[in-house]
């Protein structure tokens, strides 16, 4: 590691004992659910409904994986699609310059695999429009159908890297059996991101009359299944990074 990195390291270590900064970044996330401060960001054009510091994680973990598919439930306006497809971008962009290439942005060499069980036809119209759209395949149904998780697999194919990210239905038994038929498609090293674990941690009246909550939540999920995966580990230093995010101990790495 550089100077710098081992410093991060060190103050990452920190965090656990810092009852200020821990108190205060729950407070703001809980203030924040309440203001749907997340609803406020858009990406290249598209609303993206997730919290900054998950964005920001989101680059640091594509760089370090360098996926050459992402798998995403849950679509909504697109943004996060967009976000995906646009990492994917720089990274062929940052191959092909090594290579003393031109990047063809015809032929994308990497793609996102989008699915959700309702694609609203103003929100598929503005994503096929948008210039990333080459580089994203939308799939309509329940994630959890098992002909829409072959669907997936055969868009993931023989891809050597592949990062997913969960997102949709935030229901414990619905994120259960997404992680049973996603999670094996990550690669070594890479990661399966859950996100909203951050019910959990909060009142059920902030569920805003959904149908989950403490104790039926993509959290109580992730601690259900990890004990049965154990190629799977919560990436804890993520979490001390971000302090606000809506996807604490949802960051799972894969080991090897």
């Amino acid at each position: 590691m550089t100077d710098f990195e081992r410093d991060v390291t060190t103050r990452l270590k920190e965090v656990p004992g810092n009852a200020p900064l821990r108190s205060t970044a729950k407070a703001f996330l809980r203030e924040s659910v309440v203001a749907k401060y997340s609803y406020n960001f858009f990406w290249m054009g598209r609303p993206i409904i997730q919290y900054p510091q998950d964005m920001i994680a989101m680059q640091e973990l594509v760089w370090r994986t360098r996926p050459d598919v992402i798998v995403e439930t849950g679509i909504a306006h697109g943004g996060s699609l967009i976000l995906s497809a646009s990492l994917l971008a720089l990274l062929d962009l940052c191959d092909a310059t090594e290579a003393g290439q031109v990047m063809d942005p015809a032929k994308p060499a990497r793609k996102v695999v989008g699915v959700d069980i309702d694609i609203r036809a103003h929100n598929r119209t503005a994503i096929e429009a948008h210039p990333m759209s080459n580089r994203i395949t939308m799939i309509e149904g329940s994630s959890i159908d098992a002909g829409i998780v072959d669907r997936v697999r055969a868009e993931v194919g023989g891809a050597k890297r592949v990062l997913v990210c969960l997102d949709s239905h935030h229901s414990h038994d619905h994120v259960l059996a997404e992680l049973e038929a996603y999670a094996p498609m990550v690669s070594p090293g890479s990661y399966c991101i859950v996100f909203d674990t951050v019910v959990e941690d909060l009142p059920q009246e902030l569920a805003f009359g959904r149908p989950w909550g403490p104790g039926n939540s993509p959290k109580s999920a992730v601690h259900a299944w990890l004990p049965s995966h154990p190629d799977f580990e919560i990436d804890h230093q993520m979490d001390a990074k971000l302090m606000v995010s809506v996807a604490p101990d949802g960051f799972l790495r894969r080991k090897g």
